[in-house]
């Protein structure tokens, strides 16, 4: 065995580099795949009215469970089934109205090949992942992915990394083409992750983070500019909305204009916030995304927004802060 500590810092890194053309190439080669078989994987997953079980042994087991997991989480209910713990009861867990989903390169893996007579006894389709054509496990399966790869990255030839790789790749376009064909949406995607960041962004709407009432700020159209200085000041938002008779937003008033009506020596007594608020203003409704108001600002460069209803009329605002406060930015 080589010592590690004699090899060249170029030598580690022609290795790794070695590693990813090998797995590339696998990847490449995978593409053509994507045919009609695939459509057919696709058919019997949408037809499902259970959940897709999805099993593999060793590495193609650990595989599995994050296939399994991406597919739950992008609309199509599916869980893992370990084929060892399955021959000794976990069978159970799988139903008429199931799909199973087996991953192995061999395809001639023992564990699962037993599972095969007690699934068909069921009814159950069986949608197989191999690198083998010929396989026993290619064979009894109604659809067939061929996963097969020219070479593995490891240099024996024997370690699982470009089949894994292309493995997981195949199983992540099965998900991204059933979470199309569903119409899964951002909306949904929030529902299967509520937790953490993530969920922050696609679960708060502006209305849960927005001020509101006497919290936002507000002047017409008349006002003084030194009276919605007072209340720009007043609520901390960096601006106050403009609103016309019927309380609807016509404009707005920033830090911003602030500065560049004191470039033009703007009497900020004798001047009404009408000749000097910006308009038309950028407004976002309270049912919108929160994440869909940081995108807001970020495109127009700005700190806050009013938020309006449908007839434009003011219902609260919000700045950058309230934002970064909700873990939304």
């Amino acid at each position: 065995m080589t010592d590690a500590r004699t090899i060249a810092d170029q030598g580690l890194v022609d290795a790794g580099r070695r590693a990813l053309a090998t797995e590339l190439r696998a990847l490449g080669a995978l593409e053509a795949r994507i045919d009609l078989s695939f459509a057919a994987a696709c058919r019997l997953a949408l037809a499902c009215q259970g959940r897709i079980v999805v099993t593999g042994m060793g590495k193609s087991g650990h595989i599995g469970g994050k296939i399994a997991a991406t597919l739950a989480s992008t609309g199509s209910p599916a869980f893992f089934l370990h084929p060892a713990e399955a021959s000794h009861g976990d069978i159970g867990m799988i139903t008429r109205d199931d799909l199973l989903l087996a991953l192995s390169n061999s395809g001639e893996t023992p564990e699962i090949l037993t599972l095969l007579p007690p699934v068909a006894r069921i009814g159950v389709p069986l949608v197989a992942m191999t690198g083998h054509p010929t396989s026993t496990l290619a064979r009894a399966a109604k659809v067939h992915l061929d996963v097969s790869v020219p070479a593995e990255a490891c240099p024996l030839n024997l370690a699982p990394t470009a089949s894994t790789t292309a493995t997981l790749a195949m199983g992540d376009a099965l998900a991204v083409a059933l979470l199309e064909a569903r119409g899964f949406t951002a909306e949904d995607f929030a529902r299967s992750h509520p937790g953490g960041a993530l969920g922050r962004r696609l679960l708060l709407r502006v209305e849960d983070v927005m001020r509101r009432g006497d919290d936002a700020p507000k002047v017409t159209a008349d006002t003084p500019v030194a009276l919605g200085l007072i209340e720009m000041s007043r609520k901390g938002l960096g601006m106050t909305v403009v609103v016309d008779a019927q309380d609807r937003a016509i404009g707005v008033y920033t830090d911003g204009d602030l500065r560049r009506s004191l470039d033009r020596r703007i009497d900020v007594h004798a001047a009404r916030m009408h000749e000097v608020m910006t308009r038309p203003c950028r407004s976002i409704g309270p049912r919108e995304l929160a994440a869909e108001a940081v995108h807001l600002m970020e495109t127009h460069r700005i700190t806050s927004l009013p938020v309006v209803d449908e007839e434009g009329r003011l219902v609260g605002a919000l700045n950058v802060h309230d934002l970064l406060r909700a873990g939304v930015v």
